[in-house]
């Protein structure tokens, strides 16, 4: 369907136009028009399926902009909180409406004041918490919730703050909720504080295998060099290795960095300012190797990601599931890489009976010559 068929406002059409969005991508297809209807939805969708422009939409079709705050979106990150305001103001910028967007790590008066005069406040489930306690958040009004990310909630430990959050709203309104799994625990919430939802689903089996997997038995203390020999030999324009620990993260930045690779480290122990200034390396270019715990595996949406190496294994099939999925976004095609040594067996014995795709590689010799030539 394009968009001009879905008898949108003027306003919200001539944004869609300078976004240059002209065929809605399933996702959106599927949900805009159940939503529009008012009805309950939970969309079932991959990481970069167009979800946000799914549920911004109809939001800003549904709204007054003089009636106060009307939407409320919960999100597991700061990051994927600012892209989606960032998307919603892009939208609705002919609309008048004003989007609030509330997280922690930040001085919360700028929020007191930008929530006051929002029909719409994206946030994270602590800080919103945080402002109903402190009765600066007013969801007296409140017409339409989107729970966005609702496996990742509950990956971070956060589905019982969505939970209370919940009860806080009125009952009378809209609900959507969008996860890229449907594990029990948000059924749950499904159960609990949505009515009639109906279940809308672009996740297709036949998408996966556009990502090319491989994994390499090696030596703890070798996965350097393999990490040398595998951005040394396929030289991506975008790749994000992933770690368990944000001391990991930064012990392996700063190597990388000394073996002069384009190389920056982010995690949850970063403040504010500091991820942003790397994010936005990242996205400029100027950063091509983003190593990170899984506090990036979800929300940051960013496009053109080449590779993915899990320098440590992931402790469950589903958050492998969501790492590799930072990849071959859009219809493109990606590689992700896996080095397992002694202590990654168990969990990826795990992962492997789920992806039999995977490919046993040569993770080279221990310390490989680095290939002629700059990475660039």
């Amino acid at each position: 369907m394009r968009f001009e068929e879905a008898r949108l406002s003027p306003e919200v059409l001539r944004a869609v136009g300078e976004l240059k969005y002209e065929q809605m991508t399933e996702i959106q297809e599927l949900v805009i028009p159940r939503a529009m209807k008012g009805e309950d939805v939970i969309g079932h969708s991959a990481t970069g399926s167009g979800k946000t422009a799914a549920f911004a939409i109809p939001i800003l079709e549904k709204i007054d902009r003089k009636g106060g705050l009307q939407a409320l979106v919960i999100s597991p990150t700061r990051e994927l909180a600012l892209q989606i305001t960032e998307m919603t103001e892009q939208l609705g910028k002919y609309t008048g409406v004003r989007v609030a967007t509330l997280y922690g790590g930040v001085s919360l008066n700028p929020q007191f004041d930008a929530v006051r005069i929002s029909q719409i406040a994206v946030g994270t489930p602590g800080r919103l918490l945080d402002h109903l306690q402190r009765r600066t958040l007013d969801l007296r009004n409140l017409k339409i919730l989107v729970i966005d990310e609702g496996d990742r909630l509950l990956d971070m430990g956060f589905l019982p703050d969505v939970g209370r959050i919940l009860r806080q709203c009125p009952k009378q309104r809209q609900t959507l909720l969008f996860s890229a799994t449907v594990p029990e625990e948000v059924k749950r919430i499904i159960n609990s504080f949505m009515v009639n939802p109906v279940y809308l689903s672009s996740v297709k089996k036949t998408e996966e295998p556009k990502i090319q997997q491989f994994y390499m038995e090696v030596d703890r203390r070798k996965k350097i060099y393999a990490i040398e020999h595998i951005l040394m030999k396929e030289r991506p324009p975008s790749a994000i290795i992933f770690c368990n620990t944000q001391h990991m993260v930064h012990r392996l930045a700063q190597q990388l960095q000394r073996m002069r690779f384009p190389a920056a480290g982010i995690h949850g122990g970063l403040t504010q300012a500091e991820r942003t200034r790397v994010m936005d390396r990242f996205k400029s270019g100027d950063v091509r190797v983003l190593v990170a715990t899984d506090v990036a595996a979800r929300g940051l949406d960013i496009s053109g990601i080449s590779h993915i190496i899990n320098y440590d294994i992931p402790n469950s099939a589903d958050d492998y599931t969501h790492r590799i999925g930072r990849t071959a976004r859009a219809g493109k095609t990606g590689k992700a890489y896996s080095l397992i040594d002694q202590e990654d067996r168990q969990n990826m014995s795990v992962i492997m009976q789920e992806r039999e795709e995977l490919i046993r590689v040569d993770a080279g010799r221990a310390a490989p010559p680095r290939i002629q030539g700059d990475y660039t």
